[in-house]
């Protein structure tokens, strides 16, 4: 591609919007431009990346048995009240009607219609199994949108759905996804790890991220220094040492003006890890909770939504704890006076002989308050945030630390959640009907191309992997007016296209230091600049972005210097890195 013929701008400035590098590299650079909050258009530069990724993706997935579909984008409601989602996905479903007044979602994800082509053509166990995949776009209706392809309401998505007849099949291609979504992103340049994750909404049994670490990742996770294992904090357990106390009887005490966690404790001289925290909560649903975490611990509302059965937790404010007949910093599981309000208990209180927890009373706490003895949760569960230097529920040796990641990818074991909601049955070996067991598999491709901005950059602008950046090589020549020069280049420019190069050649009129600013923040990998000083020398310069190596090269051996270089940059993104 010709420069000047190009759709190609630039920006000098830092976008305000922008609160990561990677979204402000995008932008500047002409790879995207915002249209509306959470809602991008792809421009040139920003489309050859996405198809590249696409094309890796797309090779990896054929490679690994799956066939290529495109489904509707436009879903009809009744597939989602039939998978009994319609009402539980949350307000990031965008619902819409057609002119008939009929109800349609515009699809944030695809289990529902896939599932309902399999069950129209596979009947029978001969047929299994079967693993249908799309590139397409999709839209969920984000709260807060932010961080430009990271978090957006519309984004381009890799979704896959895997269709077997028992639990041993499941395993096999879930573990088939998971080899096919390593070399997915050891050939995009990226340095990944996998990480145990929620399900969420999808719903299924067993689930990993796919994360680029990143300090500027919005996932945080945490990581054992001891072993493979690793989580994101919504999933995330650890195993606690921790001092059970001794045995108190209960008793009331004033604890006036002292409603934090904090200020009784210190005015009861009292440790915070011996004194449990009420939070509560109300649902979608309208169903109330109190969630009971030790003192010196966080509630992980992920993991508490999860245990209630909710999609969306609101804390309640102070006028709903008022009307609960509840007081604000002084409310406990002892004689608890709301029988409207369940109360989740977390697993870590089981282990306390003694805590101090609210009477329910103003200016009045309980000390000595036991689990079983004074009080009885309806449920017991793992509702907290895990911390650093806590013990590895793997290895039980090592200890557990926090990092940040930019979450690409995700896998599921869906089991049967979708197929028996849907009625969707096969025959197995013996004639009987029985649900398919389906797994699912998504890869954010624009995420991908961003996370791989955040992982190589640098003050300038991006460093693209080769095998994603727009164009393998640049082109820059530095005097547009030199009849010898132009020819030169136009004739280098013609010869690297007929040997299947990828060739952006910057033949635009700008001052040399213009053309040097825009191809670093553009990225290219490798950089052919032709001037005149070294021009009448019959040489050519020859440089790297990742590391701004340079040599001199003579013009007449250029095409076989940059064919070598290529070749040599892929050769170091198949060799990959796996964490």
């Amino acid at each position: 591609m010709r420069y000047s013929e190009s759709f190609i701008y630039t920006l000098k400035e830092e976008q305000k919007e922008a609160s990561i590098v990677s979204h402000d590299l995008l932008l500047r650079g002409g790879f995207i431009s915002k249209l509306a909050s959470g809602i991008y258009n792809y421009l040139p530069l920003g489309l050859r990346v996405i198809r590249k990724v696409s094309n890796i993706v797309r090779e990896e997935m054929n490679r690994a048995g799956a066939q290529e579909i495109l489904m509707a984008n436009i879903q009809p409601a009744q597939l989602w009240i039939e998978s009994k989602r319609w009402n539980d996905y949350g307000s990031e479903l965008l619902r819409i009607k057609d002119r008939g007044e009929r109800d349609f979602v515009f699809g944030p994800t695809h289990e529902e219609v896939v599932t309902d082509i399999v069950r129209r053509f596979i009947k029978s166990y001969r047929d299994l199994p079967i693993n249908l995949y799309q590139i397409q776009t999709k839209f969920r209706d984000e709260i807060r949108p932010r961080f430009g392809l990271m978090r957006a309401r519309e984004f381009i998505m890799k979704d896959a759905y895997s269709f077997d007849a028992d639990q041993d099949g499941l395993d096999i291609s879930y573990n088939k996804m998971r080899e096919a979504y390593y070399n997915i992103f050891s050939r995009c340049g990226l340095k990944v790890r996998s990480v145990q994750a929620d399900s969420g909404s999808i719903g299924g049994r067993d689930s990993e991220e796919f994360m680029v670490l990143s300090s500027t990742g919005e996932d945080e996770i945490v990581t054992c220094d001891s072993c493979r294992f690793s989580a994101n904090m919504e999933k995330a357990e650890s195993i606690t040492m921790d001092d059970a106390g001794s045995e108190m009887d209960l008793k009331k005490v004033a604890t006036p003006g002292k409603q934090t966690i904090k200020d009784v404790c210190e005015y009861l001289n009292s440790d915070d890890k011996f004194s449990a925290k009420a939070l509560l909560y109300k649902n979608e649903k309208d169903e109330f909770f109190c969630f009971l975490v030790e003192g010196d611990d966080e509630l992980n509302e992920t993991k508490a939504a999860r245990v209630t059965g909710s999609v969306e937790l609101i804390k309640l404010n102070d006028e709903e704890i008022r009307a609960s007949g509840l007081h604000k910093g002084y409310i406990g599981p002892v004689n608890f006076p709301n029988k409207n309000i369940k109360i989740i208990c977390d697993e870590r209180l089981r282990n306390r002989n003694s805590l101090v927890v609210g009477a329910n009373e103003e200016g009045y706490h309980y000390v000595g308050a036991k689990l079983h003895r004074d009080f009885e949760p309806d449920l017991m569960a793992d509702i907290r945030s895990v911390k650093e230097n806590e013990i590895c529920p793997e290895c039980r040796k090592g200890v557990l630390k926090k990092t940040r990641g930019i979450e690409v990818g995700h896998i599921f074991k869906l089991g049967s959640k979708y197929s028996e909601s849907m009625h969707a049955l096969f025959l197995d070996r013996n004639g009987k009907p029985k649900p398919f067991l389906m797994g699912c598999y998504g890869i954010g491709i624009g995420r991908t191309m961003q996370a791989a901005v955040e992982q190589n950059n640098d003050k300038n602008g991006i460093i693209w992997p080769i095998s994603i950046a727009p164009f393998e090589v640049e082109l820059i020549s530095l005097d547009t007016r030199s009849e010898e020069i132009k020819r030169y280049c136009d004739n280098l420019y013609t010869t690297m296209l007929k040997r299947d190069m990828d060739v952006l050649y910057d033949d635009r009129d700008e001052r040399a230091g213009v053309k040097f600013n825009d191809a670093d923040l553009i990225g290219i990998p490798i950089r052919i600049i032709v001037g005149k000083k070294n021009f009448v020398n019959n040489q050519v310069e020859l440089s790297l972005r990742q590391n701004n190596s340079r040599q001199l090269v003579n013009k007449d051996d250029i095409v076989e210097n940059v064919k070598e270089l290529i070749n040599e940059l892929y050769s170091e993104i198949d060799k990959g890195d796996k964490i």
